[in-house]
């Protein structure tokens, strides 16, 4: 999962750029990188390891000239954590400076890989997005929307990109539609990015969400709709809305605020807790959730845990001596609201279960009686192949354990999850999604990765 974003026609872009990756900046923390073109079609690029906070100042603004640039904000699904797999991608190109901005995971990469690499084609980086550089180099259209057509054409996945060739931008989503890409107006210019909350920080007009398959070019402040790709069956991914995108956002047509909210109200509609005195969340993505689950049952709703903002996805873990919990790192909980009280304590989801179990043990010293835990979501009992970091399905305690062995294990009173159909019901029936991570319905063809996913549960697709 990524951020990305696209300026065009707006003087400082990579200012406005940087402004925009920060509002993107829980898609990635891994690294960040713009690059910015000026008028004589010069590029310049900077990418750094870490927050965009941290990686540019005055200085690397005013190198970053120009009226155009393209941003991105990286969460690592293929390729290793280092610079070189930072983007967005800088190249020459027949046609004028090539960058490439790409959020999500494109499943068929490695046999592309494969098959340039035995035609001769060099790789700089270990990232699925090189192969699409690859592609375009290598495509024989006529021209290069077409060049960029036919690399779009060739791989599988999810592929939302920002691509800019010289000073025009293009911007496609695959067929599918698994991530979101909105486009904004801010005077003559036009931004692209993955999500509206982007396009308000820098105060500009939202005019669209691309659908499945749309690719525009984006040049002297209009946006031209160029020939569609191929269409394939649309599934958006679900958990976008679930837990990744922002709640301030609007994707897929949806407010992000108000399905969350309704999906905590499921949770009060199917799964309530007679008895219990307080619900709080596990702060940040479930705090929606929880207030929906608050007017439904008429439960209290209170801030049971506090959350360290100034801890990001990685840290520097405590050494030996101390033996601290990484959860207490990020979590604290607030002995008042606690004590002595049946708590319900609201999630989005739950992973391995190692966090949830620390949370608990945290929950149960300060004090409370009872503790019911509510997710937003189904099991999760299958990898996401599509641009989020979910690990192989050994490690998933939902593919693994039953229920009430989970319940046991995370020591909590009951253990209650939305079903896929509450989940969906929140969600809304207007739109096609994938759910292949609770579901097992992949809509691609997916190679499982180690050999005990292979003996447990072969490779499945769901016919497009």
């Amino acid at each position: 999962m990524c951020g990305v974003i696209g300026v065009s026609g707006i003087p400082d872009a990579s200012r406005v750029a940087y402004l925009g990756l920060y509002a993107l900046q829980h898609r990635g923390q891994e690294s960040a990188g713009i690059v910015a073109l000026d008028a004589d079609v010069r590029a310049r690029i900077h990418r750094v390891m870490g927050l965009v906070a941290d990686g540019f100042d005055e200085s690397v603004f005013a190198s970053l000239t120009g009226d155009v640039a393209v941003g991105h904000t990286r969460y690592s699904t293929a390729g290793s954590t280092v610079l070189a797999n930072a983007q967005p991608y800088l190249v020459n190109y027949h046609a004028g400076p090539l960058s490439v901005s790409h959020n999500g995971n494109i499943v068929n990469a490695d046999e592309i890989r494969e098959e340039l690499v035995r035609d001769g084609a060099i790789f700089s980086s270990s990232s699925d997005t090189e192969v699409l550089i690859h592609l375009i180099a290598r495509s024989d259209a006529p021209d290069v929307e077409g060049q960029i057509r036919s690399a779009l054409e060739r791989v599988d996945g999810a592929c939302s990109v920002v691509i800019s060739v010289g000073r025009t931008i293009y911007a496609a989503v695959d067929s599918r539609g698994f991530r979101p890409m909105v486009v904004g107006r801010l005077g003559g210019g036009i931004i692209v990015a993955s999500e509206t909350c982007a396009l308000d920080l820098v105060g500009a007009a939202s005019m669209c969400e691309l659908e499945p398959g749309q690719f525009v070019r984006i040049e002297d402040g209009e946006v031209t709709d160029l020939e569609p790709l191929s269409p394939r069956r649309v599934t958006r991914c679900i958990f976008e809305l679930v837990y990744f995108a922002r709640p301030d956002s609007t994707i897929f047509g949806h407010s992000v605020d108000r399905v969350r909210r309704e999906l905590g109200r499921q949770l009060a509609r199917f799964h309530p807790a007679p008895g219990a005195d307080v619900v709080f969340s596990v702060p940040d993505s479930a705090n929606v959730m929880a207030l929906g689950y608050s007017e439904t049952s008429g439960v209290k709703l209170e801030h049971g845990l506090i959350r360290n903002h100034y801890v990001g996805r990685t840290f520097i873990n405590p050494t030996q001596a101390l033996r601290v919990e990484k959860v207490r790192i990020k979590f604290n909980p607030v002995r008042e609201v606690i004590e002595g009280k049946s708590v319900v304590v609201i999630d989005d989801s739950l992973v391995r279960g190692t966090t949830s179990k620390g949370l608990v043990r945290m929950i149960r010293a300060a004090g409370a009686r009872e503790v019911h835990l509510r997710l937003g979501s189904p099991p999760i009992t299958g990898p996401c192949h599509y641009g989020i970091d979910t690990p192989n399905r050994n490690e998933l305690i939902a593919a693994t354990h039953s229920p009430e062995e989970i319940r046991q294990y995370l020591g909590v009173d009951t253990l209650e999850y939305l079903t896929l159909d509450e989940m969906i019901d929140a969600a809304g029936h207007d739109t096609p999604y994938c759910h292949a991570c609770f579901s097992g319905d992949y809509p691609t063809l997916v190679e499982l990765t180690s050999s005990a996913e292979r003996r447990s549960s072969p490779a499945v697709a769901v016919p497009a």
